[in-house]
């Protein structure tokens, strides 16, 4: 992990869910000057600030944000808007807003619809995360050697990116990712969105009584995201439905090269595709 001094700074987190929890237990050993949290949930608050993850809990913004230098909101997509739009007003002047929203392209547009020229909101995606959801589960582990994608727009200032990009090195991550917001929305269809549908129709497709005491590792690995937050994967894959219909049309097709193979009792297509599947993996 990075050496990083934030001794200066007060460090607001929107959100103490587990990834907002996480930036919490994460952040307080890069020993910001105050690491403040907004929350709905007041119990929650207390239980961080009874643990000395965070100085103070707030269930509303106006109180902190006006004094805080760097704002992460760890929120749905859609909150993750409306919560800048709603507090507009109370931002410190000069501060830096960034968030861990797995969509980009539609938050960062709405932003910038409305955010002040005094403000300047990077766009983040940490890649890292559990099964289980909530405070309870938060540590500063998910982030160790996970990769983070920053996706910066022409108007962002190099100060900013370069107090996120430091934020994202102390708190445990590898060298940030750096790409447009559109290029994000594409591959993370691909690397993520797509692999939950697929744990999904997976888990959906068994019609076996008690199939717990029936599979093996492999079944277990592949559905293993199938338990997922709901709520939050149903907003993030019809915000960035698009990309993900193309991902789908491109694994059906090949699905249907095996299911073809397969029918034909063609030993050798199947295992050319077989092998570029094992070449492909190699290169992971």
């Amino acid at each position: 992990m990075e050496e990083a001094d934030f001794r200066g700074l007060e460090i607001t987190i929107v959100g103490l869910g587990l990834i907002g929890g996480s930036y919490a237990s994460a952040l307080r050993k890069m020993n910001p000057k105050k690491l403040w949290a907004i929350d709905i949930e007041r119990d929650i608050l207390d239980q961080a600030e009874n643990r000395g993850i965070i100085d103070g809990g707030y269930i509303e913004g106006a109180s902190v944000l006006k004094r805080s230098d760097l704002v992460i909101i760890s929120v749905y997509p859609e909150l993750t808007v409306r919560f800048i739009q709603e507090n507009l007003d109370y931002f410190k002047p000069g501060s830096v807003l960034t968030d861990a929203a797995g969509i980009k392209k539609k938050v960062i547009d709405d932003i910038r619809k409305f955010i002040r020229k005094d403000l300047d909101f990077v766009g983040g995606h940490p890649l890292a995360g559990k099964e289980c959801s909530g405070f309870a589960n938060a540590s500063s582990d998910i982030f160790m050697g996970a990769n983070y994608i920053v996706t910066p727009v022409p108007e962002n200032k190099r100060s900013s990116l370069l107090l996120v990009e430091k934020m994202i090195r102390g708190i445990g991550c590898r060298e940030p990712i750096l790409m447009n917001p559109e290029e994000h929305d594409q591959v993370i269809a691909l690397t993520s969105q797509l692999p939950h549908l697929i744990a999904a129709a997976l888990i959906n497709s068994s019609e076996f009584e008690n199939i717990g005491s029936l599979i093996g590792g492999s079944f277990k690995d592949a559905t293993r995201v199938a338990k997922m937050n709901v709520t939050l994967w149903s907003e993030l894959l019809l915000e960035n439905k698009e990309n993900i219909l193309t991902q789908i049309k491109v694994f059906a097709d090949n699905i249907t090269r095996f299911q073809n193979a397969l029918q034909k009792e063609d030993s050798t297509s199947l295992a050319e595709l077989l092998e570029k599947a094992n070449r492909g993996r190699e290169k992971l």
